[in-house]
């Protein structure tokens, strides 16, 4: 059997604050702000795209997002899930 070796490297991720409009299904436009993890803007959006499509049955061009801003410091985040995983040391993945 051949041996395989894992590279591990270390990237940092950040916490972003993401804000926009979203075009439910009845036609109501509604305001909203979340906190993701991730390690750039673009892997955020992505995570925002995903998790508001998947709650609210929504496709991508109902989503619209106006701000990404990154939060530096951990007492600025309010969801207090992303808050213990941005104070956490060291996230082992298998």
């Amino acid at each position: 059997m051949a041996k395989i070796d894992k590279v591990v490297s270390m990237v940092r991720a950040k916490t972003y604050r993401v804000t926009g409009k979203m075009r439910l299904r009845n036609g109501e436009r509604v305001r909203f702000t979340t906190e993701v993890r991730g390690i750039s803007e673009e892997e955020a959006r992505e995570k925002v795209y995903s998790n508001l499509g998947s709650r609210h049955k929504l496709k991508r061009r109902h989503i619209y997002i106006e701000k990404i801003e990154e939060v530096e410091k951990l007492e600025d985040i309010k969801n207090t899930y992303v808050q213990q995983l941005a104070a956490a040391d060291k996230i082992i993945v298998f």
